[in-house]
């Protein structure tokens, strides 16, 4: 095993030199800041330090992100990917057990769906930015699973019709929720989530005003029922019509039955008598 000693020794070299290097097109202020925002980038800059805190990726065009992103910087805790080109999330590459991620911002992208344990178990995530998509029509009931330090959720501008309120059940950290601006649709799943936002209006970021704001935009829901919110007004009615006249049928022939048994009795009671 000697020869593993020379090995880990030049890995380790590298990994200190690698900390204190600058990707090209960049700037680095500080030994734990890289700041690449606005630089043109289709994808992520490299080599970035191992030993990065703030990573800047803002106003790009990067479209991907590895898997492995957040194991290869353990000690990341703020990124900013505003304003990129990213259309999906792969199910836990913003969120292993042992991330230091407190900050994220993927607001201004072209997502269209936040998957079941997209963020895996960020526990230390504490703000996390997703608003101005507007494509993400999809929230997945696990989405925010594990998020148990999340105080900040910002789902503002979306493509959003509904929105299932029990997401928003596992957030026991949550202080402040932006939804407004979304085309919201009338149905059992909105009266839900505007029942679960009236007790939780304490969570709305700017009191009365942000209240009002998102009254308004309630207020330009469209209104209209699904396909499926009409079968099941339809068939409700046909079945609870169904149900009335199976019982009238039922009652009715029950009063004739005793009133010919009635009748019947009282005939027999007079021919007796006779």
């Amino acid at each position: 095993m000697a020869w593993l000693q020379p090995v880990l020794a030049l890995l380790y070299s590298t990994m200190l030199t690698r900390g204190h290097s600058c990707p090209s097109r960049c700037l680095c202020p500080d030994h734990h800041t890289v700041d690449c925002a606005g630089r043109g980038l289709s994808h992520l800059p490299g080599p970035v330090p191992l030993n990065v805190r703030r990573l800047l990726l803002a106003n790009n065009w990067i479209s991907w992100i590895p898997s492995d992103f957040l194991l290869l910087y353990s000690d990341l805790v703020y990124l900013d990917l505003r304003n990129n080109s990213l259309a999906r999330l792969e199910v836990g590459t913003l969120g292993i057990p042992f991330s230091r991620l407190v900050y994220l911002d993927l607001g201004g992208n072209n997502l269209t769906e936040i998957p079941s344990g997209a963020f895996g178990e960020s526990r230390s995530l504490i703000k996390l930015r997703l608003g101005d998509n507007p494509y993400l029509g999809t929230v997945a009931p696990d989405a925010f699973r594990g998020l148990t330090s999340l105080r900040e959720l910002g789902l503002e501008r979306n493509g959003l019709t509904e929105l299932d309120a029990g997401v928003l059940e596992p957030l026991a950290s949550l202080r402040t929720l932006r939804l407004e601006g979304n085309p919201w649709e009338c149905s059992c799943r909105f009266a839900t989530l505007f029942a679960w936002l009236t007790e939780n209006r304490d969570k709305l970021p700017t009191g009365e005003e942000t209240i009002s704001g998102l009254a308004e935009s309630f207020r330009e829901c469209r209104g209209t029922l699904s396909l499926a919110d009409y079968l099941v007004v339809i068939f409700s009615g046909i079945a609870v019509s169904v149900a009335a006249i199976l019982a009238s049928f039922f009652l009715a022939s029950a009063v004739h039955f005793f009133q010919r048994i009635s009748k019947g009795g009282k005939s027999d009671e007079e021919d007796g008598n006779d």
